[in-house]
């Protein structure tokens, strides 16, 4: 590959060694009509894929690039064109698996839209710590903006979004102010606390998210709900942190009491913990307890036993995502404030049964 570097016009090897060292010019569309013999409006055509140029002329176009080593602007093209081609996403909590997932669908999804992710984690859900962010965002070009949102801001009870970017907001009941994508955390805890129902337990104990969060907060609610239509006794909230040894240490204590027959934890982490604290117990199960988790995660099925869970579809969260923010991108009035609703459904496998005999 040739490089184009300029010279000092004395064509000495001695004149070349004693200069000070240049800054090498990187190779310009001119050097690249030049090499093809074409005009540099050719090339631009070339460049931005336009239709009319014939096929000869557009091979040695793209030659000649190989050979100097041209490569767009595309921050010149950026600038002519308002579009960025780059999708900012502030999200509160890196740990979490369900935040992990969506964030990958997201990603996953940009890149196949043809667009670039520019992550900024935030520590504190505070709402000056979000508009600190979103500015930061909008300095550095983006065209629209993804908030995992997932924690409750704790100075104000809604967010309010500084800015008149597009903005699409995962996991959170702004829907009436802004563009809102969530999976159904409410019919999901429904569907396992009912499961453990009809397999005949008397009552479901929950191992909840943490407080701060809206996906728990929701899953919390929706079980209440549940047993309480079903005339079942409703056991004290036990909060976890969606870790597995949180569900591991309020495990240790659901185990020791014998009527304990069944547990709904609000993510796959913490049921693995619940598992582990019964086994060292002695309890079986699904023998002598059931336990469902939250969120399918792809070990879920290598448990032993191999865990009943609600599946969440976080590819289709992405998607969403992105479709929406692009739709907002190439038309602000495209897409208004509301929530789309991505449905979970109950996998049944092997950690769950009837209750004891007694």
């Amino acid at each position: 590959m040739a490089t184009i570097r300029p010279t000092d016009g004395t064509g000495s090897d001695d004149a070349r060694q004693a200069s000070p060292a240049r800054a090498v010019r990187l190779p310009s569309m001119a050097d690249v009509a030049a090499l093809a013999g074409v005009s540099s409006q050719t090339v631009s055509r070339v460049v931005n894929a336009r239709s009319n140029v014939d096929a000869d002329t557009r091979d040695r176009v793209l030659a000649a690039m190989e050979d100097i080593g041209y490569r767009p602007n595309s921050a010149a093209r950026a600038l002519k064109s308002g579009k960025f081609s780059t999708i900012g996403v502030i999200m509160f909590t890196l740990s979490s698996f369900g935040n992990m997932r969506t964030l990958d669908a997201v990603a996953t999804a940009a890149a196949q839209a043809g667009y670039s992710i520019t992550l900024i984690p935030v520590a504190l859900p505070t709402q000056g710590a979000v508009a600190g962010a979103v500015n930061r965002l909008a300095e550095q070009a983006v065209d629209g903006i993804v908030i995992i949102m997932e924690a409750h801001i704790l100075d104000r009870i809604d967010v309010t979004v500084p800015t008149g970017l597009p903005v699409v907001i995962v996991d959170s009941d702004a829907g009436e102010r802004y563009t809102v994508v969530d999976t159904d955390q409410t019919e999901g805890a429904r569907l396992a606390t009912q499961h453990l129902l009809d397999l005949g337990h008397k009552t479901v104990w929950h191992i909840a998210g943490p407080e701060s969060s809206f996906s728990a907060g929701r899953r919390t609610a929706s079980w209440r709900a549940t047993l309480k239509a079903a005339d079942a006794p409703v056991p004290p909230v036990l909060e976890g942190d969606w870790n597995a040894e949180s569900g591991y240490r309020h495990g240790v204590t659901l185990a020791a009491d014998p009527s304990v027959t069944a547990i709904f934890a609000s993510n796959d982490q913490m049921a693995l913990g619940v598992m582990r604290a019964m086994h060292e117990a002695g309890r079986s199960v699904p023998a002598d307890v059931s336990v469902v988790g939250f969120d399918d995660m792809r070990e879920a099925d290598a448990f032993w036993p191999p865990l009943t869970t609600v599946h969440q579809d976080f590819g289709q969260v992405g998607r969403l995502c992105i479709e929406k923010l692009l739709r907002q991108i190439d038309s602000p009035a495209a897409v208004g404030p509301g929530t789309t609703i991505v449905p979970t459904h109950l996998v049944v496998r092997a950690s769950t049964a009837p209750p004891p005999a007694r």
